[in-house]
């Protein structure tokens, strides 16, 4: 018999993460690692879980994250949206809660395009009178 999984994708800055997310004892494993040893931070490592923390199903899933693209910190909040959106499968009441936290808002802020003529998108040249 197949095991049941349940699927989301979540995105952030330029970091796209595919969650899966099945019954089983809690590890999270991010691109092959356990997240401990992917992620180098705790506090990123707690955003991972709020999700769990919210639902109060912490323990109760495995989850495998493939995530590319992007920082920790980009790849942390994508993996933290698939999961939420993984959560909404397996029990449609979440939302409420999920919603709440304000977890399953796509944070669109995006890194702003270099412009002609400038350093940066904004920097411009130090300025020189003569």
């Amino acid at each position: 018999m197949a095991q049941v999984q349940y699927i989301g994708l979540g995105r952030r800055k330029n970091s796209v993460a595919r969650v899966r997310i099945t019954p089983g004892t809690g590890k999270i494993v991010v691109n092959g690692k356990a997240v401990e040893e992917y992620i180098p931070f705790p506090n990123l490592v707690a955003v991972i879980n709020q999700p769990y923390d919210v639902t109060e199903t912490l323990g109760n899933y495995d989850t495998f994250v493939n995530v590319n693209g992007g920082g920790f910190s980009g790849q942390a909040g994508a993996a933290r949206l698939g999961i939420s959106r993984a959560l909404l499968e397996v029990d449609p009441d979440f939302r409420e809660a999920l919603k709440n936290a304000g977890l399953l808002t796509r944070d669109s802020r995006m890194k702003e395009r270099k412009k002609p003529g400038l350093k940066k998108a904004r920097k411009a040249r130090q300025f020189s009178k003569r």
